[in-house]
């Protein structure tokens, strides 16, 4: 089972650049998608409904904003697109896809950065998404969240930590939310189960971020225990930019 994750900053943006293109040639039996910045009327062009999937979109209600996507070559039993709050909801952060015994799900994050209220807005997320991980992993199902979480978890995980130690992304009680994540919440990071280099999935937009390689890791794929075992492979693709962030790829020996 291959499954990319890839934050496009806009998927009609990401699809000129040849996301899509590129796409058609992974073989990827998931693709979860964040920040579509679109609607789905806005979508209908057959780009972005490639031949073999089945698709789901979340749109936010504000046009342009944030949004997630899925593409799966095996049709779910269902998918999930909103968990009764605010704002998941209203802003089109959350897809699950249903399957027999395993569940992917893509996640888009609030971002901080901008400002207090912002900063604000995500540690609300946090502390309501968290004891929905815990639920459904207590149904004892398996589970791939596909994230950005903009949220970097250790120093390894961004160029320069020492200077965004105080920086929304990278504060200690986000890096505690996810220490309590692989802690408490018994969830894994599955990249870090068979790489410990430092690779990154963002770059700033400003300066030579991409050119200097002077990134962030910031989507992740998040696993339940019971699939480490299934882990093969993990890499950014970084030969073509279709976004600020690179899709990170994954293949688990798990047939869904």
């Amino acid at each position: 089972m291959r499954i990319i994750t890839a934050n496009t900053n806009g998927i009609r943006a990401a699809a000129r650049k040849g996301f899509f293109d590129w796409l058609a040639q992974q073989d990827a039996d998931v693709v979860c998608i964040q920040e579509t910045k679109a609607q789905q009327h806005q979508l209908d062009d057959p780009v972005f409904h490639p031949e073999g999937y089945t698709v789901a979109f979340s749109d936010a209600e504000k046009k342009g904003y944030s949004g997630t996507a899925m593409y799966c070559k095996k049709a779910p039993s269902q998918f999930v697109c909103e968990l009764g709050w605010d704002p998941a909801d209203s802003e089109g952060r959350y897809i699950r896809a249903d399957y027999d015994q395993l569940s992917v799900i893509s996640l888009y994050m609030p971002s901080g950065s901008s400002s207090e209220a912002a900063q604000q807005k995500k540690d609300a997320f946090l502390e309501q998404i968290y004891p929905h991980f815990v639920e459904l992993k207590a149904q004892g199902r398996e589970l791939v969240i596909c994230a950005d979480w903009n949220i970097c978890h250790q120093e390894i995980d961004l160029k320069n930590w020492r200077a965004n130690r105080k920086n929304s992304g990278f504060l200690p009680h986000e890096r505690a939310w996810l220490d309590k994540l692989y802690g408490e919440a018994g969830f894994v990071d599955a990249f870090r189960e068979i790489n410990q280099e430092a690779i990154y999935t963002w770059w700033s937009n400003r300066g030579q971020a991409w050119a200097n390689n002077v990134g962030w890791r910031l989507d992740y794929q998040v696993i339940t225990p019971g699939l480490v075992a299934s882990i093969r492979d993990a890499w950014v693709y970084r030969e073509e930019r279709f976004s600020d962030h690179s899709p990170f790829i994954m293949d688990y020996d798990v047939s869904l």
